[in-house]
Order: C-alpha cells, then structure tokens, then sequence
C-alpha cells in the first residue's frame, strides 16, 4: 500500500544532506501522491529550496534547543503532532534523529544499521548497510521499500544566485581550499601558488579564520563571503572545480564532472566525490572516480609543493590551458 505521507530525517550535515538527494528523488518518483517533509537544520536548508521532491521543509532549531531537555520535548512533541508520517526514514542514525522519527511516526520508522547512539531499537525496520560510501548507504535504506535503484540518479539542487558585486566574466577556476577536518586544508600559501600557476582567474572560496595573501591579480578573494545559494551558483559556472574533502566538494560532484577532489589522509572510496567522472589526488596519485575499485591506503599524506604543481598542471591541461 503507497504511503500518503513520507518525512525523511537528515538535518545535517551540508555534505550529508547533499547525499540523500538521489534517495529522496527516488521516493518521490515511487510515490509522487505522497507528501514528502524533510526535517533539516536551518543554516543547510538553503539546499533543499525550490526542491521539487520536498512538498514541506522542517526547520530542526538545533542550536535553539541546545541544553534544555525541557525545550527539545515540547518541540518534538509539536513536530510529531504537525508531521505525522506514513513512513518515516532516518537517514541521519543518531538518538536525536531517531527520537524525531519515533514521535513523527504514524506507521513504520526505518533506519540503517551503522546507526549510532542506540538509535537502532527505535526502528520498526534496520536495513543492513556496510562500510560504503553514504549515496550507496541510502539507496539501500530506498531498496528496502521495493524502489529500484539501479537507474541514473537526480540530485535537485538549486540553481543558485550571483554573488553580489561578482564582475568577473572571463571563465574562471573555483577553489575550496580550506576544511573544518584536521590535516585537510590547504595553508593560505599553497592556495595563492595554486592560483598563480594557473593561466586564468581563480575565484577562492568557502569559510575559514585563515588570512590569504594578496595575488598578483589571479585571485579573486571570495573567502567567508558567500552563501550556499552563491557558493552553488559559482560552482555551476566554473570551468574547473579544486577542493579539499568537504561538503562543497560534494556540492560541485553532484553538479559537474570538471572536479578534483584533495584528499589526504581521508578515503575517496567512502568520502570522495561519487561522481565517476570526478577527479581525485591521494597519496601522490591523480586518478578518476570510476578508476577507483579497491579503497587506497589510508595514509595520511599531506599535499606538497610539486604535488600541488602537478595538481595545478592537470587542471590547466582539462581546461586547454
């Protein structure tokens, strides 16, 4: 019998969020009668906009309810009251998430089996998943439901919006240099050299407390000024997309296959772009996304100054530089 009303909870994270799209899609696609609710944080619900998978995005206050018991009660029991649900699916697998999905559930709540925090004896139904990538971790959690999976998937993101006072017309290279992950990032110099050796303009951006130097007129400065509606913008009208393991990486492969993702002490087989045409560096080496069939050693190499050139150089040669 097909559901009259589906909620998916994933609050966060933005990379995380990102992921579930493609098994939201296909819930919907299955069940397009059904209305479809996602509880999200409020600072990663910009990503679900316009969405048309998403008949109703719930804001979760997380940072309001933080530290009252008495605060995430009454909202939780608000929440189960206004989205009641058919079918519940937590694909975030905390307590917290499986606490939402038990007062919003009005049939069956089901979660996946790396859940954490005991989350899992408060499912109706755990759907086996191994250590895989999180897309393939979701689709599992949407196979269970009897949808096919296997064919192409949709990510629904939003188109995004310029940057306010952004001149630069000439096409340019978007960098994400820096990550909130220990070892991840680059330092403020590598990205400056990055862009010097690049032939055109290299827009930098994301969110850091890091002072960059002033280029030679190669960089163009957008750190810790843009929104994700802005930052996606940019990510579709770049030529080429660099970025360090991070949720706007993530962004860029669900949007573009012109993508090169830096790892370095991260797995690109469990947290890499899932797009096979992606780009990816790790320990020294540059290879595709669908040349990846066993995971590489997890060892933890940081990016040097050659590496960073052949890096530069490769991006260059994809854009007929």
């Amino acid at each position: 019998m097909s559901p009259h009303s589906l909620l998916v909870v994933k609050p966060s994270s933005l990379g995380d969020v990102v992921h579930t799209l493609p098994a939201v899609a296909l819930l919907k696609r299955a069940w397009p009668e059904a209305r479809l609710r996602w509880i999200v944080n409020p600072e990663w619900a910009p990503l679900l906009e316009g969405n048309p998978d998403v008949d109703e995005i719930v804001l979760f206050p997380r940072r309001e309810l933080s530290g009252s018991v008495l605060k995430q009660f009454r909202w939780l029991r608000a929440t189960g009251a206004a989205c009641r649900s058919d079918l519940v699916l937590d694909f975030q697998g905390l307590l917290r998430s499986a606490l939402i999905g038990r007062f919003c559930r009005g049939g069956a709540l089901l979660g996946l089996s790396d859940a954490r925090e005991g989350a899992r004896f408060f499912y109706d139904r755990t759907i086996r998943v191994e250590r895989e990538h999180a897309v393939d971790r979701y689709l599992k959690l949407v196979a269970a439901l009897g949808i096919d999976t296997t064919g192409p998937l949709t990510w629904n993101l939003p188109a995004g919006e310029r940057p306010a006072g952004f001149a630069l017309d000439a096409p340019f290279v978007l960098l994400h240099p820096f990550s909130r992950g220990e070892g991840k990032s680059l330092s403020a110099e590598e990205a400056v050299a990055f862009a010097e050796a690049l032939p055109c303009p290299v827009v930098l951006a994301g969110r850091a407390h890091i002072s960059v130097p002033k280029s030679e007129g190669k960089l163009v400065n957008l750190l810790n000024q843009t929104t994700i509606s802005e930052l996606i913008w940019l990510i579709r009208q770049a030529r080429f997309v660099v970025s360090v393991d991070s949720g706007p990486m993530h962004i860029a492969a669900a949007l573009t296959p012109h993508l090169l993702a830096l790892h370095t002490w991260s797995d690109p087989a469990l947290v890499g772009p899932y797009n096979p045409e992606a780009w990816v560096w790790k320990d020294r080496t540059l290879f595709q996304v669908r040349e990846l069939r066993i995971p590489p050693p997890l060892a933890a190499k940081p990016i040097t100054a050659p590496d960073l050139a052949a890096v530069a150089a490769h991006v260059a040669g994809r854009i007929g530089g």
